[in-house]
This record gives structure tokens, sequence and C-alpha cells, in this order.
């Protein structure tokens, strides 16, 4: 939206709140058109709305396709250079020049409800919350995809992360994605410009720290496209691990214990495996580790297909050790790099 459009708000308008909506993406030629289809698909008054787009210099179409969407559609997306590509710097450069009262994240590898901006400024007004979002409902389109689909829907896969779960409903340590009030930044500060992930849950963690509050809605509707192979996912948690070791050498603390516990059942396991009065029990362990997630692959399958069931089981070890294993080199990076912030 550009200022021509905002002077064209018809009377009343200024009763609802201008949102702007920040999208950061970085070669996205294959998903951003989807997305933004979605936005051009909310039911929130569109005189109320500024779409920004916050490139981290695409090398690929992207580009190209924005300037054709916008040539469709004038004044309806605005796209912002990010330079360092980076997720969080992006929200950064959009938070700056955003003209909104709120401002909606939205990830270019998810699908909106039509209503999914009405329902996060309704949320906004209705609990009070700083940040509101809904849960990270995973879609499945591979047979990969439907696997970990599967997996994410255990407490055995997501540790009881309550934004994993579309029946939750509550004040909250963090959510996906998430819709703020302006405001919170000038309280709390902007996005960790560094971060290479975790930046949601570190921001999160600051809007709690200093009282605020997070709220996670069965009513904001969202699904996203999980990782496709056993490769690009043990790569994403290796990501996620890290940052979120340094999100704990930050603050030197998490809301829950939740992101830990990877670190340590991997610690465990390299314990049992290296120490020698306790590697009679190692067998025993691993064996029990084995069994706990082949019965919970079963149990979780039945609600696809049990044929998913050898896949899922092997999913569950992949994101424990990748995001354990992330988050001692996290520690362990950040650790001896003392000017990392």
């Amino acid at each position: 939206m550009d200022a021509s459009t905002m002077e064209k708000r018809p009377k009343g308008a200024e009763t609802t709140p201008l949102v702007t909506i920040a999208i950061p993406c970085f070669n996205e030629e294959h998903h951003i058109q989807a997305c933004l289809e979605d936005v051009f698909a909310q039911d929130y008054p569109v005189e109320s709305i500024e779409v920004l787009v916050g490139d981290g210099m695409s090398t690929d179409r992207t580009r190209e396709i924005l300037e054709e969407i916008a040539e469709r559609r004038p004044g309806r997306v605005r796209v912002i250079d990010n330079p360092r590509r980076l997720q969080s710097a992006g929200m950064n450069v959009m938070i700056e020049a955003a003209k909104g009262d709120i401002i909606v994240r939205m990830d270019v590898h998810a699908r909106y409800a039509p209503d999914y901006v009405s329902q996060c400024v309704a949320v906004l007004e209705e609990t009070g919350a700083d940040n509101v979002g809904g849960a990270q409902r995973a879609i499945g389109e591979t047979w990969f995809q439907r696997a970990l689909c599967a997996a994410l829907e255990s407490p055995l896969g997501v540790g009881g992360a309550s934004y994993r779960s579309a029946e939750s409903e509550g004040f909250v340590d963090t959510v996906f994605l998430g819709a703020f009030r302006k405001k919170v930044f000038e309280t709390v500060g902007n996005y960790d410009a560094g971060a290479i992930t975790n930046e949601d849950a570190e921001l999160n963690q600051r809007i709690l720290r200093a009282g605020g509050k997070v709220f996670l809605s069965k009513k904001i509707v969202v699904h996203y496209f999980p990782r496709d192979s056993f490769r690009s996912l043990a790569k994403q948690y290796f990501r996620y691990g890290k940052g979120r070791a340094r999100t704990l050498l930050k603050h030197r603390t998490f809301p829950k214990v939740r992101p830990v516990l990877p670190f340590l059942m991997v610690a465990g396991g390299v314990t049992v495996l290296i120490v020698p009065p306790l590697q009679p029990i190692a067998p025993f362990a691993f064996g029990l580790y084995g069994a706990a997630a082949a019965v919970e692959a079963i149990r979780v399958s039945r609600r696809h297909s049990l044929a998913l069931a050898p896949v899922v089981a092997a999913i569950f070890p992949v994101l424990h050790a990748a995001h354990g294993i992330g988050f001692a080199a996290g520690l362990a990076r950040y650790s001896l790099e003392p000017d990392w912030e």
C-alpha cells in the first residue's frame, strides 16, 4: 500500500486497525505467488492492509514474479530489500517501514485461511495480548511429508509444544509466526537481527520477560509445508538446535525446559556409550528408546496410514539427534565467539 492508497481509505476505516503484512523471503519463485494469493483473498478490509515483502536479494525469478504481481495489482505490494538475507533481519527492515498499528508476520511456505488476518486482529483485541498466533499445522504432499506430519503430532516428536497442537488455546511461551501490536517492538526491541533460526521464540521470550503476553488461538488457522527428505529435515533441526543454544547463551534461561531435552538425550546417549561403568546399560537404553519410537510411530500413524509407521519411527531419532547435536554445536560456537551478539 502506498500513501495514495491510504489517503483513499473511506470514512469509518480509522476504526479498523491498519495491518501491515510482513513476508520475509529469499529465492521463493515456486511459492511466492500462492502465498500472495492467500494474502489477497483475506476478508479483512483491503483499504486497511499494506503488504510488505522483505526480499533477501533473490537470485531466482522471485523479483520478476513480484514485479508481475505489482503490475496486475497496483499499490498492493511493496518490496523492500533485505541485503542480510536472514528472516530476522528482513522482519526488522519491514517493521521499520511498516505503517500499520498491527504487524502480521507471514511465511511463504504456508497457506492461510481467508480470515487469518481478521482473526489475528480480533484475538489481539479480545485477549489484550502483545502477540497472537495459531497452531503450526503441517500438511503433507509427498509420502515423506505425510509421515513427518504424523511425527509432528506426537509429544515424542515435538516435546509437548502447545503451538504444534491445533486443539490447544491459551497464553503460551511462543506461537507460530505471530501478529503483534507494533508498539511492542518499541518496548522490547525488534527481532534479533543475527539469529539464523529461533528468532520468533527469542522475541517472545523478551515479550514475556517484559511482562507481556503471548496467546495461542484455535481461530487463527495456518498450514505449512514441512521438509520433504531426511537430509533436509536433519539440516533444519540442526539449525534449530544451534538457534536454541544461541538464545540460551543470550538470555541464560528458557521459559520452559523443552528446548534442552534433545541435547540432554544426545548427551545421555553419548555418555552411556563412552563411560565404561555405564556401557553395560547402553543396549537397554537404546533398546528402550527404539521401542518407544516404534510404539509411538504406530499410534500416530493409525490416524493416517499404518504404512507410514516405519518412516515415522525413523523420523523421531533424526529430529532428536539433529536438534541435540546442533544445540551442542551452538553452545560450542557461541561460547567461543565473544562478539557474536
